[in-house]
């Protein structure tokens, strides 16, 4: 069995949100040629996407020929719309909240949804983590590695880590806002440099900020097999032993001592990575991503984890499948 925990999809259409708001900055899907369009953001093209970004039919031959047997939804992180005013927020993420149920609805035992929050406004992403879990249910939400100046560990968003308690709601952390000028402006930096860069920081806020202690219960995976944190976290478990005074303002628990207690995809695209991703994240989480439908994913879904000699069968079984449904609180025979 195949659960694949980070792939993305769209409406395949929204309202004009410019008109609907009464400003800009908002994303738009324009339809231009037969199975593409662009998503366009104040009549720039920001990314160019095929059906398989939008429709489900499309998305379910490509997962058959990929051997997928499941996979997650969440919303294309652009979406999130955080800068915006909070209730405009709300209303996007109820709409793309409802679109994403109404395919899980259609295909059950094919597709899981992560809701996406006004994270903004504290109290209305409370409002809509309820209404996600309890009305529509999913059991978790996507968000992003920072909210505007919030990082996670930011005691605005407190609120938001104790419904996720309260529900049984899992929490998948992905990159998003990365710096996109200066230095950062050429060779694709943003989404090569830039994304690791997000979720290490979102790992050690989390961890530096005393998240983990307070909200023991939160069950969090965090995209593209954990940024450089399983690849730095000596240095940075160092660095807070010999500077607590920098580090240990929060959490005097030094960082390696949560390795293993949250949860990362498999998307490092090297053997080798992977196989220092699972020694030190833990056997029992890690979990299949692909960041499906988009070209810096992996394009043919599990093959690192199937290619890796040293991992046995019960090992692939994990990383394909079982981490999964652990974290999302799932049962394996709801998909038979």
């Amino acid at each position: 069995m195949k659960i694949d925990v980070h792939s993305h999809i769209l409406p395949k259409e929204w309202p004009d949100l410019r008109q609907r708001y009464g400003y800009g900055g908002w994303v738009q899907m324009e339809h231009s040629r037969e199975a593409e369009a662009n998503m366009m953001k104040d009549g720039t093209v920001f990314r160019v996407v095929q059906s398989n970004c939008w429709d489900p039919e499309v998305r379910l031959r490509e997962m058959d020929r990929s051997g997928v047997d499941v996979q997650i939804l969440s919303t294309v992180p652009v979406m999130f719309s955080y800068w915006a005013k909070p209730q405009d927020t709300q209303d996007l993420s109820r709409f793309l909240n409802d679109d994403l149920a109404a395919v899980v609805r259609k295909y059950p035992k094919r597709f899981v949804g992560l809701g996406t929050l006004p994270l903004q406004s504290p109290e209305l992403a409370v409002q809509e983590m309820h209404r996600c879990v309890k009305d529509l249910g999913f059991p978790g939400v996507q968000i992003g590695s920072h909210i505007n100046e919030w990082d996670l560990d930011s005691p605005e968003l407190f609120p938001v880590f104790a419904a996720a308690e309260e529900l049984n709601c899992c929490i998948f952390v992905h990159p998003w806002d990365m710096q996109m000028d200066g230095r950062m402006s050429k060779y694709w930096f943003p989404w090569l440099v830039g994304m690791p860069t997000e979720t290490t920081t979102a790992i050690c806020c989390m961890i530096m900020g005393g998240i983990f202690e307070k909200f023991p219960k939160l069950r969090v995976c965090f995209a593209h097999g954990g940024g450089a944190f399983p690849f730095t976290v000596g240095r940075i478990d160092h660095g807070f032993n010999v500077r607590p005074d920098l580090c240990a303002i929060r959490s005097t628990v030094p960082p390696r001592k949560y390795l293993g207690t949250f949860y990362t995809d498999s998307l490092v695209h090297d053997p080798r990575a992977l196989e220092l991703l699972v020694e030190m994240i833990g056997e029992d989480k890690v979990l299949l991503g692909t960041d499906y439908p988009f070209p810096l994913g992996e394009q043919q879904a599990g093959q690192l984890i199937e290619s890796m000699k040293d991992f046995g069968k019960e090992l692939q079984d994990k990383l394909l499948a079982e981490n999964a449904l652990t974290f999302l609180g799932l049962d394996r025979k709801q998909f038979e």
